[in-house]
């Protein structure tokens, strides 16, 4: 992979970027918009957000997950904002939870694939941290022009109960409440949770509406007689509390968490918080708005861990990555970040920001088996272009050192908490902690770049292969018409790297404000510590 890492010419403010994305974000939480809202509310019901504002804890926030679900993909279908579905980590009754919740004013809360995706991720957070999951289910049910991308295949529909049933065998605690229509193979999350609540008059749980069910079988019966409150506590027992409204339901929603059972933790290691040496608005000023410029990882790092904590690992050795034990709102970590200035060996060799070499790799696979060894949570700090490449790197060895950085990350088995600031590149992705690699969350910033090369590199790339094949043709491709062609990919490429394109297809959890990383990271290690099982650390066959 290249070390040459931009795809912009004019790079955009960072602060800017940010009040960009704020904007958008506003109008995607919007669902489907005002008119369906005013809907909603006119059947009585509160929106996905409302029931989440009623149900959370006052003066507490939900760390949502997931918003930028969805985002431009779905222009053909009218659009899906954030999936159709609300989800993140909230306190009720002073517990910590995960809130997955229908938005009926998407689509009626059908689901698309994206919303299959958003759902699994949900509760894949709930099984990793062992934190209790509240469903609040108002969905017609699958999207049926895209069946076949949502219902058949392993991460599709059907997984969503299948991880019902693994999330109650686990001991994690379920509790769903019906508060709209809940249909078909839908009508199973909530049952198979361990207890379920539905909102008399608006809730309605069935395997076949009143048409199908006419269409079907010839048999005459409306929906509230078929599947509504009534039905289901008093005659089925398919449901276990019969709700007068949306209030009435949260309420019970929060009491029933109140009352849960003890739970056992991990035990990371914690102290009192200490602010950090810089404050956190600095990261503005030392991070750069031109992703070409080098910049000190260190002073990222002073913005973000308590102050005095950093005891750096191999300081001197592979500089061009940052490791090292630190704290972060007292909480004991692991820090792995790509040191982005340019840094030179004992032996005299420049070495290039952003760039893995063999020894940063072995020092980092090195380090992340230490903090295995110590049961501390690791954090990681992206913004890497890729492996070093050439003949001297090759000579080197530079795949070999890299696999062991890969392996120890892969077989890793404490939390992994990994943060995007500037670029993610190639293999660069996978050696710190990329999506594949099951970190419990990952966030990037608005100036992050997600792609298996720079777009400079890529774009060239694309083009010599375009002009290649229609030279093969016998056209023959002007300079002018070359440029042309550079820039249409250039443009493409550059689209599909901006951290929203990845958000949309959940690549990250979500995109944050850099004042936030603090309060992130934190917050991930307290969901971690909910899970007490921390497997043995094994790497197997290592390349040395």
């Amino acid at each position: 992979m290249s070390s040459q890492d931009s795809t912009s010419t004019s790079p955009q403010d960072l602060k800017s970027l940010i009040q960009e994305i704020n904007k958008t974000e506003e109008e995607i939480k919007k669902g489907g918009g005002e008119k369906r809202i005013k809907k909603q509310h006119d059947k009585g019901k509160l929106t996905a957000r409302e029931r989440i504002d009623m149900l959370i804890d006052d003066d507490t926030r939900l760390y949502e997950l997931g918003l930028w679900a969805g985002y431009e993909m779905y222009e053909d279908e009218g659009g899906c904002p954030s999936g159709g579905v609300v989800t993140g980590i909230g306190t009720v009754s002073g517990r910590d939870c995960v809130i997955v919740a229908n938005d009926a004013t998407v689509k009626a809360g059908a689901w698309f694939p994206i919303t299959a995706k958003k759902n699994l991720r949900a509760q894949e957070i709930a099984l990793e941290n062992k934190l209790p999951i509240l469903y609040l289910v108002d969905s017609a049910g699958v999207y049926l022009p895209m069946q076949d991308e949502i219902f058949p295949d392993k991460e599709h529909f059907g997984r969503i109960f299948r991880n019902n049933a693994r999330l109650s065998a686990e001991g994690i605690p379920q509790i769903a409440a019906i508060m709209g229509s809940c249909v078909a193979g839908g009508a199973y999350l909530p049952i198979m949770s361990d207890e379920a609540l539905i909102v008399d008059g608006t809730g309605s749980v069935f395997l076949a509406g009143s048409y199908l069910v006419k269409a079907a079988i010839g048999e005459d019966v409306d929906n509230e007689t078929l599947g509504g409150a009534t039905t289901h506590t008093e005659i089925s027992g398919v449901t276990d509390y019969k709700m007068e409204d949306d209030e009435e339901c949260l309420s019970t929603v929060r009491d029933l968490v109140d009352k849960l059972g003890p739970f056992d933790k991990a035990g990371f290691n914690r102290k009192e918080s200490v602010e950090p040496a810089r404050d956190v608005t600095e990261i503005f000023d030392v991070f750069p708005d031109d992703r070409t410029k080098p910049y000190d990882m260190n002073k990222v790092l002073e913005c973000i861990v308590d102050e005095d904590s950093f005891t750096e690992f191999k300081k001197g050795y592979g500089q061009t990555l940052i490791t090292g034990f630190a704290r972060v709102d007292g909480w004991s970590v692991g820090i792995v970040a790509n040191q982005r200035k340019v840094t030179r060996t004992k032996q005299g060799e420049m070495q290039v920001g952003g760039v893995i070499y063999s020894d940063s790799a072995d020092k980092a696979a090195r380090f992340i088996m230490n903090c295995n060894q110590k049961k501390i949570p690791i954090v990681f700090l992206q913004d890497v272009s890729g492996f070093m490449i050439g003949k001297r790197a090759e000579h080197g060895g530079i795949i070999k050192d890299g696999a062991k950085m890969v392996n120890a990350v892969s077989n890793s088995t404490v939390p992994k908490i990994t943060i995007v600031v500037g670029n993610s590149y190639g293999a660069g992705n996978y050696a710190m902690c990329g999506r594949a690699y099951d970190p419990r969350f990952m966030y990037a910033w608005p100036s992050a770049q997600i792609a298996v090369m720079g777009g400079t590199q890529a774009a060239k790339v694309l083009t010599q292969i375009r002009v290649s094949a229609l030279e093969k043709k016998g056209k023959e491709i002007t300079e002018e018409e070359e440029q042309e062609i550079m820039k249409e990919i250039s443009e493409r490429y550059e689209h599909q790297t901006d951290v929203r394109y990845a958000a949309a297809r959940l690549w990250v959890d979500g995109i944050i404000n850099p004042i936030e990383t603090r309060d992130r990271i934190s917050h991930a290690i307290n969901c971690a510590d909910h899970n007490p099982d921390i497997e043995e650390f094994k790497t197997g066959v290592m390349q040395v």
